[in-house]
C-alpha cells in the first residue's frame, strides 16, 4: 500500500483530492456504485488501467474508508469490492462531474471504449428530474442492458444486465439518444414524447414518464 500523498493544505477541497484525486479512483467509484464487484470484472470495465494500479487504488480506498473487500460465501468463495457509506457519498460528486463534462463529450473517437452501463449516471439524473419518483428501471441498448435504482438512498445505484425481477419501467433507446441526454441536449421527457425512448410498464413510474 502506497503512502498517502497530500497537498498539505487546510482546505476541504484539497483534503477531498488527497483521497480521490489520483487517476482512476473516481472511475473505480463509478463502477462500485453498481454494488459489489470482483476484481476481474472491475479490470474488464476499466479498459486502460493496469493491474498494479487497480490493485493499488483499491487498497488505498480500503485504507481511506471509501471501500471494503469481503469474501463471498460458498459456492461463490470469491472476493468482491464494494463502497462504504462514505464512498457512496461520492455519487453526487460524480453526478456533478458528469454534468460538467457533458460539454466535453463531442463525437465518439475511434479509440474511445464504451460500456452500456456508463450511461447509467446521466440517465439516472435525467430520470430523477423527469419523474420525481422511485423505482427499478431497466434500460435496453444495442450495446447491452443495465438497470437503475431511481431514488435509492442506499445500496446499488445501478446494475449491469437486465433488472432482477419485474422492473417498474422498461426503456428501449439507442446510444445516440443516450448521448444526447448525457450531453444535456435532450431531456428524458422530450425523448419519450418524440418516440426516441420507448417506455413499457403499467406501474406509476412508467406512467409518469409517459405523461411527463
Amino acid at each position: 500500500m502506497s503512502p498517502r500523498r497530500s497537498y498539505d493544505q487546510y482546505c476541504s477541497a484539497a483534503r477531498a483530492l488527497d483521497l480521490v484525486g489520483d487517476r482512476w479512483t473516481l472511475l473505480i467509484v463509478r463502477e462500485l456504485l453498481a454494488g459489489p464487484r470482483r476484481y476481474t470484472d472491475l479490470h474488464a470495465d476499466l479498459p486502460g488501467v493496469s493491474t498494479d494500479v487497480l490493485a493499488s487504488r483499491l487498497k488505498d480506498m480500503e485504507r481511506d474508508g471509501l471501500g471494503t473487500r469481503r469474501r463471498l460465501p460458498p459456492p461463490g468463495a470469491a472476493y468482491v469490492y464494494e463502497l462504504t457509506p462514505r464512498g457512496r457519498e461520492l455519487l453526487p460528486v460524480l453526478q456533478a462531474l458528469s454534468r460538467w463534462g457533458e460539454a466535453e463529450l463531442g463525437e465518439r473517437r475511434p479509440t474511445d471504449a464504451l460500456r452500456a452501463h456508463w450511461f447509467a449516471l446521466p440517465l439516472l439524473r435525467s430520470l430523477e428530474s423527469s419523474s420525481g419518483g422511485e423505482g427499478l428501471v431497466e434500460v435496453r441498448l444495442e450495446e447491452g442492458d443495465f438497470h437503475l435504482y431511481v431514488g435509492a438512498d442506499d445500496g446499488p445505484v445501478y446494475g449491469d444486465g437486465p433488472a432482477p425481477g419485474e422492473p417498474d419501467a422498461r426503456l428501449v433507446l439507442d446510444a445516440d439518444t443516450c448521448t444526447a441526454i448525457g450531453r444535456g441536449e435532450l431531456s428524458m421527457a422530450d425523448a419519450v414524447r418524440d418516440g426516441r425512448v420507448a417506455v413499457t410498464g403499467d406501474g406509476t413510474f412508467a406512467k409518469a414518464l409517459r405523461e411527463a
